[in-house]
Formats: C-alpha cells, sequence, structure tokens
C-alpha cells in the first residue's frame, strides 16, 4: 500500500527531505512578510467595504463618520504592533501568545488563548478564500455560480503547496502579494494625483445609486452602538497580526529581530493601504449596502436580485485607473490571489501551535511531527478539513462568515497583553540594572496599553457581534477547549498508569510458566518457520493450533502433521459456524483462567507480501486475532514474517530508486549512509 501511495505522493509534494536540512527552509524577512502577514496585508480588500456596509444602515449621511472609524483602526493597529515587537522579543520559540498567556497567566489562559487562535486560523482560511472567489466571480462568472465547488478547490491547491514546505510556499505567495501591494499603493498615489493635482473628478460605478437606510435618523445609543459595530466590522484589519509571534522559529538569525522588523513593516503597509483606499472610497462616492438587491436604488427603482455588489477595492480601482485598463485588471487579479494566499498565514500559524500544543499533550501527538517536507504535514491537513467543512457550511458566504470573524483574535490579543504585563512585573521585581529597568518600564506601558485596548474592542466585538454570528465562534472556542482538556486527561491518565514504579511490581515479576501456541492452517514454509522460531523460545509447554472450518482440511492436516513426525502436539479446535477468530481467543482466555500467573504466547505465521493488492489476499485472520488478543491480559503476540518472492521483487526496485525515502522516514530521523559514517582521511 505504501508503493501505491508514495508515487503520487512524491508527484504532488516533492521528494522527501531529511532532518538535518530543516535549516535550509528558514526564511528571510523578504518572504516571511507574504508567509506571515498576507492576512493583514490582503485585509484591506474587504475590511474598508465592511466599515461601509455597517455604515450604510444608517443611510448615506452617515458615511462621513468612516474617517474617524478609519483613525481609530489605525491606533488599534499601532497598539498591537507595538505589544507584539515586545513579544517576539520575550518570546522568541514559536509559542506567541499561548506560550505567554500560559507562562504569566496559568494553563487554563493559555488553553482559552489556544482555543481561541485555533477558531481563528480556521475561519481566516474560510473568509480569504471565500472572499477571493468573490472577487474573481465579478469578472468570471461560472466562479460565482459555483463558489463552494470553486472555494473547496483553492483550499485543496492551498494545502498541497503548503506541503510541499514552508520555503517553497512562500516563495510562490511572495510575487502576488508583494504585486498586490505595490498596485494599492500605485492606486492610491495616482488617486491622489488626479484628484489633488490635476482635479479629475473620478467616480466610482455606483456613485448615482442612493442607498435606503434601514435605520434612518438614527442618534444617541443607536448611532453609538452602530459606530462601535462598524469599528469592529474595520478590525478584520487586524487578523494575523499574532501569526508572526507564532512563527519566529521560522525567521532567519537572528530570529526575534528579524520578526519585530517584519512586523514593522507589515503594521506601516496595512495601514496605508486601508486608510488609501477608505479616503479614496469617499472620494469617488462608493455606495455599499448589506442588501443590495433592495437597499441600493437607481432613477428610484431597488437595483433586484440580479444585481453583484462588487467590493469596495475593486469600485475604486475601477475609478482610479478606468474600467477595463491594464492596470484595472491587474490589481482586480492581484487581489482576488492575494485573497487566496492571505490564507497562507493561517497555514503557517495553525499547524506550528497544533505541533506546540500537541507537545504540551493538548491535541494529539501526531500534529507535533513533520512530514517528509519538514512541514508540519498532519497540522495543515486538519485545517483545511475544518476551514472545508465551514466554507460548505456557510455556501462560501464572505458577509455570513466575517461575523464570526475577529473574536479570537481579540480574545488572544488581550490575554497575551495581560500576560505580558505581568511578565516585565515579574522581572522588573529582581532587575537592578537602571537602563534595563528603563526599557522593562517602556516596555511595561506599551502592553499595558495594548491590553487595555484589545480588551475594550473585545467588550465593543461581543456585544455588536454575538447575535450577528459571533456566539459560532464563542461556541467553537468552547468546544476546542473542552477537547483539548479531555485529550490532555487522556494523555495524564496514560502516562500515570504506565510511569515504571519505584518498587518491584507484577509487571517486573517473571511469570511462572510461559504456555507458548503456534497458529497453523497447513503444513507449509511459513507454519515449520514459526514451530522452528517457537522451539528456541523454550516455552515450558508448546503446541500447535488450528481450527476445524473444513473437515477435509483438518484431516489432511492431521495426516501430514503425523507423515512428517513434527515433535509438537497439535490441537484442533471444533468450530460449528465456521469461525476462526472466537474459539483462539476462548481457547486462550481458558488457559489463563486455569493459571492466572502463566503467560500464553500466541505465535502467528505471517506473509510478507510486495504488492498493495496482496494484502487484500492474505493475513486478514491473522490481523483480527491480533486485534481481538490485545485485549487480553497477559497473552503476549508474536509474528513470524515469511518473506515471498514479490517483496523481494519490491525491495530490489525500492533499491534501484536514488535517494529512495520511505513514508515516515523523516519523522523517524536522517539515516545513517555507510560514506557518512566512514572516517575521513
Amino acid at each position: 500500500m505504501s508503493k501505491l501511495t508514495d508515487v503520487p505522493k512524491r508527484i504532488l509534494i516533492g521528494r522527501a527531505l531529511r532532518s538535518d536540512r530543516l535549516g535550509e527552509t528558514l526564511l528571510p524577512k523578504r518572504v516571511a512578510l507574504p508567509v506571515f502577514a498576507s492576512d493583514p496585508l490582503s485585509s484591506v480588500a474587504y475590511a474598508p467595504g465592511e466599515v461601509l456596509l455597517v455604515l450604510s444602515i444608517a443611510g448615506l449621511s452617515a458615511y462621513h463618520f468612516s474617517p474617524w472609524i478609519a483613525a481609530a483602526v489605525v491606533v488599534l493597529m499601532f497598539t498591537v504592533v507595538a505589544s507584539y515587537r515586545q513579544n517576539v522579543h520575550a518570546y522568541p520559540s514559536g509559542g506567541g501568545d499561548y506560550e505567554v498567556a500560559t507562562t504569566n497567566l496559568g494553563p487554563k489562559a493559555g488553553l482559552t488563548v489556544a482555543s481561541a487562535l485555533l477558531v481563528d486560523y480556521v475561519l481566516t482560511v474560510a473568509v480569504s478564500i471565500s472572499s477571493g472567489i468573490e472577487n474573481l466571480g465579478s469578472a468570471i462568472p461560472f466562479v460565482v455560480e459555483n463558489k463552494v465547488a470553486c472555494a473547496v478547490g483553492v483550499i485543496v491547491l492551498l494545502t498541497l503547496m503548503n506541503l510541499r514546505g514552508v520555503r517553497e510556499s512562500g516563495t510562490l505567495f511572495a510575487i502576488p502579494t508583494y504585486v498586490f501591494v505595490a498596485g494599492v499603493f500605485l492606486m492610491i498615489a495616482w488617486g491622489a494625483f488626479r484628484g489633488v493635482v490635476l482635479g479629475d473628478d473620478m467616480r466610482a460605478p455606483t456613485a448615482d445609486f442612493e442607498i435606503k437606510p434601514e435605520h434612518p435618523g438614527l442618534a444617541g445609543f443607536a448611532l453609538v452602538f452602530l459606530l462601535l459595530r462598524a469599528f469592529s466590522s474595520g478590525c478584520a484589519a487586524l487578523t494575523g497580526v499574532e501569526a508572526i509571534s507564532n512563527g519566529v522559529p521560522a525567521f532567519r538569525k537572528p530570529k526575534s529581530r528579524n520578526a519585530a522588523t517584519t512586523l514593522a513593516m507589515m503594521g506601516l503597509l496595512a495601514v496605508t493601504m486601508f486608510c488609501g483606499i477608505i479616503g479614496l472610497a469617499m472620494a469617488t462616492d462608493v455606495r455599499m449596502a448589506e442588501n443590495p438587491a433592495k437597499d441600493l436604488i437607481h432613477d428610484g427603482v431597488p437595483l433586484g436580485p440580479d444585481y453583484v455588489q462588487h467590493p469596495v477595492i475593486s469600485q475604486v480601482a475601477e475609478a482610479v485607473f478606468g474600467q477595463g485598463s491594464l492596470l484595472f485588471i491587474v490589481l482586480a487579479a492581484a487581489t482576488a490571489l492575494v485573497l487566496f494566499l492571505a490564507a497562507n498565514t493561517a497555514y503557517n500559524g495553525f499547524p506550528l501551535l497544533g505541533s506546540i500544543l500537541a507537545q504540551d499533550r493538548y491535541l494529539p501527538r501526531q500534529l507535533h511531527t513533520r512530514g517528509d517536507r519538514l512541514a508540519f504535514s498532519n497540522g495543515i491537513v486538519l485545517l483545511a478539513g475544518a476551514a472545508g467543512l465551514l466554507v460548505w457550511v456557510y455556501g462560501a458566504d464572505s458577509t455570513r462568515l466575517i461575523q464570526l470573524y475577529i473574536v479570537g483574535v481579540f480574545v488572544s490579543f488581550t490575554l497575551s497583553q495581560t500576560g505580558m504585563v505581568r511578565h516585565w512585573n515579574r522581572l522588573l521585581a529582581t532587575e537592578n540594572d537602571q537602563a534595563k529597568r528603563r526599557h522593562m518600564i517602556r516596555s511595561r506601558a506599551i502592553n499595558t496599553f495594548g491590553a487595555f485596548f484589545t480588551g475594550l474592542v473585545l467588550v465593543v466585538v461581543l456585544v455588536t457581534k454575538f447575535t450577528h454570528g459571533a456566539w459560532v465562534a464563542l461556541l467553537g472556542m468552547c468546544i476546542f477547549y473542552a477537547t483539548m482538556t479531555a485529550i490532555r486527561r487522556h494523555y495524564d491518565r496514560v502516562a500515570e498508569e504506565i510511569a515504571a514504579p519505584e518498587t518491584p511490581s507484577e509487571d517486573t515479576a517473571r511469570p511462572s510458566r510461559v504456555h507458548s501456541v503456534v497458529l497453523v492452517s497447513k503444513v507449509h514454509r511459513p507454519a515449520l518457520r514459526a514451530l522452528a522460531y517457537a522451539k528456541l523460545l523454550r516455552s515450558d509447554t508448546l503446541e500447535a493450533l488450528s481450527v476445524n472450518v473444513d473437515a477435509e482440511e483438518t484431516r489432511a492436516l492431521r495426516e501430514e502433521w503425523e507423515r512428517r513426525g513434527i515433535a509438537v502436539p497439535l490441537k484442533v479446535l471444533d468450530s460449528p459456524y465456521r469461525e476462526v477468530t472466537r474459539p483462539v481467543i476462548e481457547y486462550v482466555k481458558s488457559l489463563r483462567a486455569q493459571s492466572p500467573r502463566d503467560v500464553v504466547s500466541v505465535i502467528i505465521p505471517e506473509y510478507v507480501v510486495g504488492h498493495w493488492y496482496e494484502h487484500l489476499l492474505h493475513n486478514q485472520s491473522a490481523l483480527r486475532l491480533k486485534g481481538r488478543l490485545l485485549f487480553t491480559p497477559g497473552v503476549m503476540v508474536t509474528s513470524v514474517p515469511y518473506q515471498l518472492e514479490s517483496s523481494e521483487a519490491a525491495k530490489l526496485r525500492a533499491r534501484k530508486r536514488q535517494d529512495w525515502a520511505a513514508p515516515g522516514s523523516v519523522r523517524r530521523g536522517p539515516a545513517e549512509r555507510a560514506k557518512d559514517s566512514s572516517p575521513h582521511t
């Protein structure tokens, strides 16, 4: 079976890498920026639109609040970036928010942060890809007609790219990310030049539309609530900021400094693009509505269900560059592509966090191991499955999905910054150097403000978005928290059960006797080899055991046994219902019942075959027996392999492959080659 899967596996994800090549996968800053920051950079494609969508509830008059909301988002972005620069210097091991919260606030806070981040990473993939599908669908009708299938297809493609390794995927993602950033900056600069210097009247395709407010004349508390909801939607621009602190180990040395520099670059780029698009949207009179079919009106008539509302960035690009122009097409294509690639932030953050949680026994240990390409393959596949399920459930609708968004990330922001305040308090209690104390006090002040501000935003997000879908994200966090708690409880219980005692116990006591049973069906080479091995064990008693499911075959077995004069007693069990497994299990249990202090050793001859289809034709009874015997105390099961010619042929084929690596060989560690171990002269 391994040969069947190995060839397509190598075609899809490439040749396996040795463990000692892990250092070659580390990222320079120019590659790390698109790998870890593609999510906050690409969020400018939908975050400004979400602000205008919410404001449209109160009508066009509420649009003049958008610059103030943008300013609040900018302050929050700079606060979070400054706070996380302290994190990457203080905790460079890659645990990020989870490590900070666990170390300073306790395991429960750490697990809460981990649950929030895992949910947010899944939503990052679902939202980014769904938004990209909607952007691409405005140009290609087939895509929007088959949104779910196309979104799942993109998830599969991104999964394969990430399974090839962090460095390779980062190189592939760098080009479209930088094209997108350059395109947005060019759009902002050209738009500002046309508006300020040339005095051109740039108008978005929706500039002539009117907005029918759902709640006209909002004032007082209702208006404040609306503005807070718009602000919370605009905070989608901050998602993914924490991924850099989780991915510090993937940077080249000096890791902390490179990660901090990348954080600053990401913050500056994201803020500039976000503000520029909001400003151009106001200058070009972009109109957006949560229900455009009914709420957008042209010449006194609603646009109707056939109208497709394009994102803000597309409308602004059309107004600045002109519809159908080369720059408009390039930016539209880059926007759709970078939204797909924004999911890469989660593809790097989720598996790494999963590996750390698995090491701490909160997730299955399989998530801790690296795959053949030195990526955390199991975590990548798990993320893809969860995101694909979410896309299918919500119909790849980014507007519905984004309501679930950013709750988890602000939970982690708040707890992480609170933990950093405690971190600095602990260090200040023992530090006497005045220069270091001044640095710590400054860092503590930054983290204190970050904790206060992000905590305030978390309250705003929960209040304004709870009934719009945020409860689903909270439910997901609770499910992750309960699951990880149960997994940790299981691992702790198992560790306690299997811990080696300091004093002698029944596990170290020598059994009174060993009763060996060799299972035979015919007298052939595998059976003779198993009998020879059993004799070598020098058990107290030895017998061959067969099950009578066919009277003629049993008679032939007895005759052949006597003819050869095999000096091992043959016992035949009757099976009126033609079962093999049950009679053997009952017989072994009866031996144990007669002498509980004895050990029963069951020896099973097995064929070793070389083709996957041969596994279906052999050893099925042996597999069932071993599976049942594992649950029987005091019973040892030994397989005696007999290699058929097909296995030898398969081995020869494998040796002919240059640098062939079996699936999973990287997880077992690098193999020592003869030429490597020879002494150098």
